[in-house]
């Protein structure tokens, strides 16, 4: 509003006091160059964070994927230190319930193409799976101190990876892409779609291309004696689900988006049993909004909500980038997301002391059971760095705790909610 209300009043005192043109010019840019809203709304009851560590591995920097709430209270992040395809390796880090380091571990293939993914703990170690030498890797280690019990890897196709895993007491399995036609991107390779099934120990048993239906599979869970697996289509044009049953044949499969690119990076199941879905979206839309969706067991949709630019800037040139959902005891679910501005042409400020708007900052969204905003709130850095969210699990004391990267792996515990 402030900004039509001016750009109108230019234009009157243009067509009657032209002599005052440049200046009134110059008023309208410095105006347009303070943003004093600074957040679509105010909520008093979104949660304040606790506490923020950050750690460190050998590369020039690190940048973590995923995070796992631990059955003894700590937290586990996975990601890369250095930079695919030159020098990234795998990094792991554990930290105790406080913040406080426990230990970390890293993993190399022998080249630079190495991806930590995501994490999944049994009940005698923890499951890390991603890519070593562009092939998929499954690495578990020892709870206590890190140490390996085995390190597998499996040439599937192409340059491949795992994305996730689920495991039963039966084996595992696991998803992920083969043939990836861009190999540096680590969100979208252009590829294949695979389903791999393993024993106990990594050993592959069956392998299934899911080609015809995702051209990369991001996340696995499991839904009563079937599993549900989400991802993109091929082009990345729609977020891409299926289910299947325990031997991998498909019971039904959905594609949900609109007329643009949307992209579904995150998944979970919520309290009352129905799939939870997010990522971003351009259908309509002015930039990457994050888009979040609730699915029911046979596959229908009940529920859809776009939400973004929550600092008030100019939306055109706000990304709001979702990597990571989970459902909540309510029935609804939290979404995180890096929100920012990528365009150099661009750069306004949140007040007169507040952020740039290319100052990333982490994005949480609480929704209700039927999809409603909850609350919504962005969490920056005080010392005025970039933190971009990249997952979130839920806390023991009804909180969270969130992945930030801001080149090391941030762990950002949100205040119970």
């Amino acid at each position: 509003m402030r900004k039509t209300s001016f750009h109108y009043s230019m234009i009157v005192s243009m067509k009657y006091f032209g002599s005052a043109l440049v200046l009134l010019s110059f008023l309208f840019l410095s105006c347009r160059k303070v943003n004093k809203t600074c957040s679509i709304a105010d909520y008093p009851e979104a949660p304040s964070s606790d506490w923020y560590r950050s750690y460190e591995g050998s590369g020039e920097e690190a940048h973590g994927h995923f995070i796992l709430t631990c059955s003894d209270g700590g937290y586990l992040q996975v990601g890369e230190t250095g930079f695919t395809p030159n020098s990234a390796k795998i990094l792991v880090v554990k930290i105790d319930q406080g913040g406080a380091f426990q230990w970390s571990k890293e993993f190399s293939g022998g080249t630079g193409h190495n991806l930590g993914n995501s994490a999944f703990e049994g009940d005698d170690g923890y499951f890390i799976c991603g890519s070593l030498n562009e092939n998929s890797a499954i690495i578990k280690l020892n709870k206590l101190d890190g140490s390996v019990v085995f390190e597998k890897t499996h040439d599937n196709g192409g340059s491949d990876a795992f994305e996730h895993i689920s495991v039963t007491q039966e084996g595992i399995i696991a998803v992920g892409y083969v043939q990836a036609e861009d190999n540096v991107n680590t969100f979208f390779t252009e590829g294949q779609g695979h389903l791999t099934f393993l024993d106990l120990e990594g050993n592959k048993t069956n392998g299934i291309n899911l080609e015809n239906k995702m051209s990369h599979a991001y996340r696995i869970k499991k839904l009563g004696a079937d599993f549900v697996i989400s991802g993109l289509t091929e082009g990345a044009n729609d977020y891409a689900l299926l289910k299947i049953d325990a031997s991998g044949s498909i019971i039904w499969n959905k594609t949900f988006g609109g007329t643009n690119s949307d992209h579904c990076f995150a998944m979970d199941l919520s309290a009352d049993g129905d799939i939870l879905l997010s990522g971003h979206t351009l259908s309509g839309t002015e930039n990457w909004d994050a888009y979040t969706m609730k699915i029911d067991p046979d596959g229908n949709q009940l529920w859809q909500s776009k939400t973004g630019n929550p600092r008030g800037f100019d939306p055109k040139y706000i990304h709001d980038e979702v990597w990571g959902i989970k459902g909540t005891s309510d029935g609804g679910c939290i979404i995180v997301a890096g929100t920012g501005d990528e365009y150099s042409n661009y750069k306004r400020r949140c007040g007169n002391d507040g952020d740039d708007s290319n100052t990333w900052h982490v994005y949480l969204v609480k929704y209700d059971a039927n999809g409603n905003v909850q609350w919504q709130k962005t969490y920056g850095d005080a010392d005025g760095g970039d933190w971009a969210g990249e997952d979130i699990d839920l806390t023991a004391d009804g909180g969270a705790i969130v992945a930030v990267d801001n080149g090391s792996f941030g762990f950002l515990k949100i205040s119970p909610f």
